[in-house]
């Protein structure tokens, strides 16, 4: 049968949920074809040029020409809505037509497709080709259950009607049944619809049937009220799948050319829709590992509370970050996620600028500059030298500074001789608490003498004046219900004025490399109340030493606290090698626990990270443009290189300029240009991604730092607290890379890769 006709309006082209991972995988001709195929056919299906048939022995499958070559596979929905489902090339389209099998779950009510014979060809025939070296077998990731043995099938604890009542897709379970590795697992992922990987995934983690039925099925089933679903009624099942109406040409091409984001702007995934929508009762945690979609569900989480509001012209949502690039991009992202009308109600400012805000409101004649810590630790030498100082090091001195005194807000003597220092690895005695305090006072009087404050400074003021300031909220709260609701108009100096908390909601990415007076701060900012505060963050890429335990801080998240466990970004094969370089560090989850990766998994597949070494940085540098020659045909703006050093990064822009590559740095503002590949130090690199990305200088005395072991055998604890950031670093830099990942260093390589180093036979 095939549709012919006059041009009709009202056509809707629907794209099924991981179509656009087939799309995305056709030459740049076949791409810019599908493009036209699409915008065309949403005009009028009925072109002669379409070709368009329905498929033999099927109702609802039908096929259409894209260009000579390849062909679109869509569902008719009913009248004039078709659902587009697959791309395959002409020869393959009648090839095994039985194999192609789509239907509603009889579960969840939404419409899932399946090419049988390709999940069976993908999945338990797939044959790799040999890697360059020898490559033993990938260890499971940390908590995973270990590999069943050869003739043990993966799911033999459940039977088939266990499956297909936690939603997993029926003409899936015979397959699911031959299962007997995490790689076919995971393969299987790749394919099946999201529901049934999930399922899969959680079960095959360890946890009960009944708890999976809880947490992954019992959200996405059928309401009672349609228990008895017509699985017949494929327009109702629109409505409950991962499916997307493409209106408009910039809606495919968002999908299609945005990467993750793109993808997630449309198919959020059911796990990350149910933590976007929940009302909590209090502050509310989500954590995982990188690629999890966390700063998806936190942008999604804005657009939902906006939507919640009651119209205005005020910010009542605060979106917070701990770096100014960060929320740049946060900035971009919630612009094309949620529009012009969403981002005029959320005030988006990174952390440290919105305490510079606080505290430039109650002293709006500061005039001294704020330097960063660094600056800060140069400040701390010149007084040790001026004072003839030898019992502390400035380091020491610093981090006392920095995490007790101010910490603590410790503003006397006094104060600072009650202040707790668990955690600082040495202890000192009182008569020391008393020589250190006299050292942070003239080191105070020097920032100020010197027109100077640092980011540390400004944010514990900030916290201050944010909670004297909630102070005076209560206050009057009280005095307003002792006066039976009515309010009394002298309030605030007579200014007829009664105070306001600045935000209604407030969410914050990258929440583990905020500080205590962050927190502080941010919790006064915001009445305690249902939906008030909601954090995403994964302590394993802390690279900042700000280790707080919110509870303490206020902000209670026991009882509401989620993970994200399956990475969308990252391939299992760069994941493996990320994780084995955080080697078995203990990670806390930011509320006095241990956070964990048990059960982090990714659902794509691709190539072993490439390691290589050079004799010199010149060698290195040579090396570098040799593998970025090697992906010429990648974007060169989706391709990045990062360094531990500031010097580095300018005397390879300056190599890459001389043999004929564009670069671009990445500062604290994002890229200086839209075109070139991306280069920055390796702290730039934090919330960003990218398609090909090379982590050069990997060696020993740049990752970690030369000056790091002299801490060994003074300061055990700060030692291995240096030791864990240099090796969250590398695991957050590592895991910025989609499809390819090189790392190359000079001299001796770093400690943190020799985990690595023996499976690439180097």
């Amino acid at each position: 049968m095939t549709v012919t006709g006059a041009p009709r309006t009202g056509v809707t082209l629907r794209l099924l949920d991981k179509a656009d991972k087939e799309i995305v995988k056709l030459d740049r001709a076949v791409l810019g074809a599908f493009y036209k195929f699409q915008h065309e056919f949403r005009r009028n299906p009925g072109a002669g040029g379409f070709d368009l048939k329905q498929l033999e022995g099927h109702d609802r499958l039908w096929s259409a020409r894209v260009n000579r070559e390849w062909r679109a596979l869509m569902l008719r929905l009913g009248g004039d809505d078709w659902l587009l489902v697959s791309i395959k090339h002409r020869s393959h389209v009648h090839e095994n037509l039985d194999r192609l099998n789509y239907g509603i779950n009889h579960i969840t009510g939404a419409i899932e497709y399946v090419d049988l014979q390709v999940v069976e060809e993908g999945v338990l025939r797939r044959e790799l080709a040999p890697p360059a070296a020898p490559v033993p077998a990938p260890s499971p990731a940390p908590d995973l259950p270990p590999e069943p043995a050869q003739d043990e099938r993966l799911f033999d604890a459940y039977t088939d009607g266990q499956l297909a009542d936690l939603g997993v897709a029926e003409p899936l379970i015979p397959i699911v049944r031959k299962l007997t590795t995490d790689d076919e697992l995971l393969g299987l992922a790749e394919y099946a619809p999201r529901h049934t990987g999930e399922v899969l995934l959680r079960l095959r983690d360890g946890v009960p049937y009944d708890a999976v039925m809880e947490q992954v099925t019992a959200p996405v089933a059928v309401t009672e009220p349609e228990q008895n679903l017509d699985i017949n009624d494929w327009q109702a099942a629109v409505d409950r799948s991962q499916t997307v109406v493409i209106t408009d040409d910039e809606s495919l091409q968002s999908i299609l050319e945005e990467g993750d984001f793109g993808r997630w702007k449309i198919f959020l995934h059911p796990t990350q829709e149910r933590l976007v929508h929940r009302r909590y009762s209090g502050p509310a945690r989500v954590g995982g590992g990188p690629g999890t979609g966390k700063t998806i569900v936190a942008l999604h989480r804005v657009c939902h509370l906006v939507r919640e509001l009651p119209p205005g012209r005020t910010k009542p949502v605060l979106l917070t970050t701990f770096s100014r690039n960060l929320a740049a991009d946060l900035r971009g992202r919630l612009l094309s996620l949620g529009g012009p009308d969403v981002l005029a109600r959320v005030d988006i400012v990174h952390v440290d600028q919105l305490a510079t805000r606080i505290v430039s409101e109650s002293a709006p004649g500061n005039a001294n500059r704020r330097i960063d810590d660094t600056a800060a630790l140069r400040e701390w030498r010149e007084l040790l030298v001026e004072a003839g100082e030898t019992r502390w090091s400035a380091e020491f001195l610093s981090d006392e500074w920095n995490q007790v005194i101010l910490g603590q807000a410790a503003t006397s003597r006094s104060d600072y001789f009650a202040a707790r220092r668990a955690g600082r690895g040495r202890s000192v005695t009182r008569a020391e608490r008393a020589s250190i305090w006299q050292l942070a006072e003239r080191f105070t009087q020097r920032l100020e003498i010197k027109g100077l404050e640092t980011h540390r400074q400004v944010a514990e003021r900030a916290a201050q004046l944010q909670m004297a300031r909630k102070a005076r909220i209560d206050r009057q709260s009280e005095e307003r219900e002792g006066r039976g609701g009515m309010d009394n108009l002298q309030t605030e100096a007579g200014s007829g004025a009664r105070l306001r908390y600045r935000y209604r909601h407030i969410v914050v990415d990258e929440a583990q490399d905020l500080s205590a007076a962050h927190w502080k701060m941010l919790r006064a900012m915001v009445p305690s109340a249902p939906d008030d505060i909601f954090l995403v963050g994964d302590t394993h890429q802390r690279i900042y030493d700000n280790q707080v335990t919110l509870g303490s801080l206020g902000v209670h998240i026991r009882g509401r606290s989620s993970r994200l466990t399956l990475s969308y970004r990252t391939t299992r094969e760069i994941l493996h090698d990320a994780i084995r370089v955080l080697g078995g560090a203990d990670y806390d989850d930011l509320d006095g626990s241990a956070d964990t990766l048990a059960g982090y998994r990714s659902v794509l597949h691709g190539l072993n990270p490439l390691l290589r070494g050079a004799r010199s940085w010149d060698e290195e540098m040579d090396f570098i443009v040799e593998q970025l020659r090697a992906w010429h045909d990648v974007p060169r703006e989706s391709t990045a290189i990062c360094v531990p050093t500031n010097d580095m990064v300018t005397q390879l822009a300056d190599r890459l300029t001389r043999r004929g590559i564009t670069p671009t740095e990445i500062t604290q503002d994002g890229p200086r240009s839209e075109q070139g590949v991306h280069i920055g130090t390796m702290y730039r690199f934090k919330g960003l991604e990218y398609r090909c990305l090379i982590i050069a200088g990997v060696a020993e005395g740049l990752l970690p730092r030369a000056t790091v072991d002299a801490w060994e055998r003074t300061d055990p604890s700060r030692h291995q607290r240096e030791l864990q950031r240099a090796r969250s670093l590398l695991f957050v830099a590592a895991t910025r890379a989609r499809d390819a990942l090189a790392i190359t260093w000079h001299g001796e390589p770093s400690r943190f890769l020799a985990p690595l180093l023996p499976t690439r036979g180097v």
